[in-house]
């Protein structure tokens, strides 16, 4: 109770109204809160809803073409489980030391990919998302990126792409498809460059570690989380790595730490030290990732007791992250132009 009220009181003392104004919001597979996630409909719900970057999660098909998934596996996002004629994909892999069985996009050519349609990933919690099941496709990095100039043109401002490369270690060594040769390929026929407001983000190092040898200025995020180490460094913790001397190791390569919102705030809502830290070692922070369900906020911050249940606690959160001199937050739904009552 008492770091529940800590918590309450911290929040009331930060000016809800504004939270956005000098944050990035990154729309975290776009507006899943709302819509199915990584859908063409997902990112234009988030930039209709004012968010200054999209965040597409990039896996490759068998063809080497970049798409959209949360994962490299497809039937917890797609329809694919319920298609006979691929049935015969069915596999088990072993992917970042965990086996996972089901149906895998680098087996997938993109024109056999584009039959399935895509679904909510979590109905339980998001039921009205479930509403959408079967109505869009899976789609591509190009795609994405049309979407976002149609709507800079549409509407006069710029919108933000923010990728992050899903299981590239695992990938380059078991399908042979190198995603960071990949992503560049596609920006060179895009015609991204740095000067964009792009940030590429992965939670491996040697992936950023490449992408900074070869990839000619793009700003680079590693993903950092509360618990374990990247795929592809073993050896490694990311407790280790939001040290001093760790982030001091990241900044070498990279320009942001995407860290989780446990690792910038205590359970009573005061900061950690990970910001101040960081800005010591010449790197911003990123927090993910806001969702609006009371499943996924701190008990304090809920409204009533149902997990499906929503209210403020979202804002009430990125304020605290505002306060505690994060530069962006991955957001599951609306943040921008949001304001909560103070109490």
């Amino acid at each position: 109770m008492v770091r529940s009220l800590a918590l309450i009181a911290l929040w009331t003392l930060v000016p809800t109204a504004a939270v956005a104004q000098d944050m990035l919001i990154i729309a975290h597979r776009g507006a899943s809160a709302e819509r199915p996630e990584h859908t063409l409909e997902a990112y234009e719900h988030a930039i209709d809803q004012g968010a200054d970057y999209i965040e597409p999660d990039l896996v490759a098909t068998k063809d080497l073409v970049l798409v959209a998934r949360h994962e490299n596996e497809l039937s917890g996002t797609t329809d694919v489980a319920a298609r006979e004629e691929f049935e015969d994909y069915r596999r088990d892999k072993t992917i970042d030391g965990q086996k996972v069985a089901g149906w895998f996009a680098e087996d997938f050519t993109l024109a056999e990919l584009r039959t399935l349609r895509a679904k909510e990933r979590i109905p339980a919690l998001r039921p009205a998302n479930a509403r959408y099941n079967g109505l869009y496709q899976v789609p591509t990095l190009a795609e994405i990126v049309q979407l976002v100039r149609a709507r800079e043109a549409e509407t006069g401002r710029r919108i933000g792409i923010y990728p992050e490369l899903k299981h590239p270690n695992f990938l380059l060594q078991n399908a042979g498809i190198d995603m960071v040769d990949l992503l560049l390929r596609e920006f060179r026929q895009l015609g991204i460059t740095p000067a964009d407001p792009v940030f590429v983000q992965s939670f491996e190092v040697g992936t950023l570690q490449r992408l900074k040898q070869r990839g000619g200025g793009f700003k680079l995020v590693q993903l950092v989380g509360p618990i374990g180490g990247p795929a592809d460094e073993p050896a490694m913790r990311y407790a280790d790595m939001v040290t001093p001397t760790g982030l001091a190791e990241v900044a070498k390569y990279a320009d942001v730490v995407g860290a989780h919102i446990a690792l910038v705030l205590n359970e009573d809502g005061t900061p950690t030290s990970l910001v101040a830290d960081a800005k010591a070692a010449g790197l911003a922070v990123h927090a993910w990732a806001l969702r609006p369900e009371n499943e996924f906020l701190p008990a304090s911050l809920r409204t009533g007791t149902d997990p499906k249940g929503t209210g403020c606690g979202d804002v009430k959160l990125a304020a605290l992250l505002k306060a505690a001199g994060v530069a962006g937050v991955f957001s599951d739904g609306p943040i921008k132009g949001r304001s909560c009552p103070a109490n």
